[in-house]
């Protein structure tokens, strides 16, 4: 999922995939939207105004888009007229044609160039080079980056003067939604595999693809292709794909135009006065379907049915690593359950729920805070990857069950176990591998075929960066939660280890900012070692309760309340406000230093470990452990040394006076 705020620090006056407001930056001057799905979307239903410019199929798509309980009460009769939620921006939106310069006014003196290009994505997705005033940047939104795609893109009228090396991109802003070191099977191989397996089904199985979102299409064309039967859509479907079609309204006997390359396989097209029909179609007698789930057709409720269901990858190690989460699509072909973008207020309110339910382990509580803040943090309604049918009628249980969504949500890992065929009996379920987004090889190749200065990363959670480091790069099925204190992983996740070798620039942008959550990370991880250390040791029987003296020690590590987390900056934001150095270890954080953005890490990235995260200083951790140290010898040797007492506040520069107490 997108966590990008919309803002470049190159091209401050304008907005790109966020539109919800930014109270300390000064309104947009025009807006970009690379493609319809619903992470980047947010804000956009009460966008009123500048331009909102787009690629001509976004613009379609994106003005019959409906919400989920609209389309289905049209359905049964109880709405007269469809409602398409963007349909107010019409006038707003401004398409632009592919692989052409184009050269925008946002305000009197003040113009910049913006050439889209398609990102193997979903139809009508692109990306955007934005030049201008000197500076020059790719947005790439969500892309499939194969090595097909980054030789296409690179020999681009547009950009060959960039992959030449005769100039050079500032910053590519970057679809980071894989960043392990995983190699994906290419969309082609996918399909590959998919035809292979149903050719083994005899010839009147009934199939039913899950296209729960945009980006699927080439899947069936070639699935109705092979199998010689046209696929079966909803109403909706089809009217959202007919889109694609536009025709000159002045000639009726005109030529048609067609807004993306897959609108003519879908839904046909006129050659002469015949019209050719493509794959889809409303016919419910056919062998393949893609009807929504939760309102299925006649043919698929009979059964039996077996399901086609689209991974990102098969694993080496046999796993199969399952779409949870990723890219959005909530609002887009089927309605999943998702939470509505939530406040702290809002948290507070659901959290004093979630306490009063007492099937819920403490542990799991923890796991929806951390989920609930991330919500927060991107600025982003929450998919929760479940049907919404799972709610049920409006009732009382409603609120429980949204409550197990989350945390089932908040436990889920992204690695499944494979579905693997049995030679003697077909599976129900038939699985290939289909990613819509790129994996980490194919970043570094695009990257390193336009050497850019700098690389932001636009799918980020940076507690999760700093909790998962680099060990998911060098091992990508590691376990952070078995991971010592040494390991490499505690250097988090950063763009120079990433995308550093294959950029012209040695100085990023986003490691800067990142640089003082990982020193408070690593400092909460000492805490929390500590504490495991007393925990473990085996200390003789003596006068004082031993439960009461770890409790005291607990209590003295113990949280305290930190400010609001906002969502995730941007260049421009950490250029404003991130401190050119590191966060003393005397505590002082310098003038002019990002304090509210380094309390917001601290809250989130204490909520989302074990770490315990406390306002005193850096120093905290080595004095207590050392305090520590010394009582444990002197319970083991038997021979009392005094302990003088040491400052953990650093209120004082040197060790405090022996008060002359015997602490035995």
């Amino acid at each position: 999922m997108s966590t990008f705020n919309g803002l470049m620090a190159e091209f401050p006056d304008i907005r790109v995939d966020f539109f919800r407001s930014h109270p300390d930056k000064r309104p947009p001057l025009a807006c970009f939207l690379s493609h319809i799905h619903s992470d980047h979307l947010a804000g956009l239903e009460s966008l009123r105004s500048p331009f909102l410019y787009c690629s001509a199929a976004t613009k379609e798509l994106l003005l019959q888009l409906e919400r989920f309980p609209c389309r289905i009460n049209y359905a049964k009769g109880i709405l007269e007229a469809r409602v398409m939620t963007y349909k107010h921006l019409k006038s707003l939106l401004k398409p632009l044609p592919l692989e052409t310069p184009v050269t925008l006014e946002l305000e009197p003196e003040n113009h910049i160039q913006v050439t889209l290009f398609d990102a193997n994505h979903c139809p009508g997705a692109v990306m955007f080079l934005f030049e201008g005033h000197g500076k020059a940047v790719l947005y790439t939104g969500d892309i499939r980056s194969e090595p097909w795609f980054v030789n296409a893109i690179a020999r681009s009228p547009s950009m060959v003067e960039y992959s030449s090396g005769l100039k050079t991109l500032d910053t590519i802003y970057l679809d980071t939604s894989f960043v392990d070191d995983i190699a994906f099977e290419t969309k082609a191989e996918g399909i590959r595999e998919l035809l292979h397996k149903v050719s083994r089904y005899p010839p009147d199985t009934i199939f039913h693809f899950q296209a729960w979102t945009y980006g699927y299409e080439d899947v069936w064309i070639a699935l109705s292709k092979f199998l010689k039967t046209k696929i079966h859509v909803d109403k909706y479907k089809m009217k959202v794909y007919k889109s694609l079609v536009a025709r000159d309204a002045s000639n009726k006997f005109g030529a048609q135009f067609h807004m993306s390359p897959e609108a003519p396989g879908l839904v046909g097209f006129m050659c002469g006065n015949t019209h050719h029909a493509g794959c889809l179609t409303l016919d419910e007698t056919v062998r393949l379907h893609s009807c929504e789930k939760g309102n299925y057709c006649s043919t698929v409720q009979k059964g039996p049915v077996v399901r086609i269901q689209p991974i990102i990858a098969h694993l080496p190690n046999g796993q199969d690593l399952a779409e949870i989460g990723v890219g959005g699509g909530g609002d887009d072909l089927e309605r999943d359950a998702e939470l509505d973008f939530l406040s702290l207020g809002d948290i507070d309110t659901l959290l004093d729920v979630i306490g009063d339910m007492d099937n819920i382990p403490d542990d799991l509580r923890e796991a929806i805070r951390a989920f609930l803040l991330k919500a927060v943090q991107n600025g982003r309604n929450v998919a929760l990857d479940l049907d919404i049918s799972t709610f049920g009628e409006a009732n009382d249980t409603v609120l429980g069950n949204a409550v197990h969504a989350i945390a089932k949500k908040s436990q889920l890992g992204r690695y499944q176990p494979k579905d693997m065929d049995v030679l003697d009996v077909l599976p129900k379920t038939i699985t290939f591998p289909y990613s819509r987004h790129a994996s980490y090889p194919e970043l570094c190749n695009l990257v390193s075929a336009f050497k850019p200065r700098d690389v932001w990363p636009c799918t980020v959670s940076p507690a999760e960066w700093v909790k998962d480091g680099m060990c998911k790069v060098a091992d990508p099925y590691s376990n952070y939660d078995t991971c010592q204190l040494t390991h490499p992983c505690f250097q988090g996740i950063t763009i120079k280890d990433l995308f550093g070798s294959y950029c012209s620039g040695t100085s990023f942008q986003h490691d800067i900012l990142m640089e003082p959550f990982m020193e408070t990370h690593n400092a909460s991880q000492s805490q929390a070692e500590t504490q495991t250390t007393l925990d473990s040791v085996d200390v003789p029987l003596r006068e004082h309760n031993e439960a009461e003296d770890k409790a005291q020690l607990r209590s003295s590590m113990s949280p305290s309340p930190q400010s609001t987390p906002r969502g995730p900056l941007s260049p421009s934001q950490a250029a404003d406000e991130a401190a050119p150095n590191h966060y003393s270890s005397g505590g002082q954080i310098p003038p002019g230093s990002k304090k509210r953005d380094y309390d917001e890490y601290q809250r989130l990235i204490g909520s989302e470990g074990n770490s315990q995260v406390s306002e005193t200083s850096e120093r905290a951790p080595e004095v207590r452990t050392t305090a520590f140290q010394a009582m444990l010898g002197n319970v083991k040797s038997g021979d009392w040394q005094r302990i003088c007492l040491l400052p953990t506040d650093d209120n004082h520069t040197v060790e405090e006076e022996e008060l002359g107490l015997d602490v035995r």
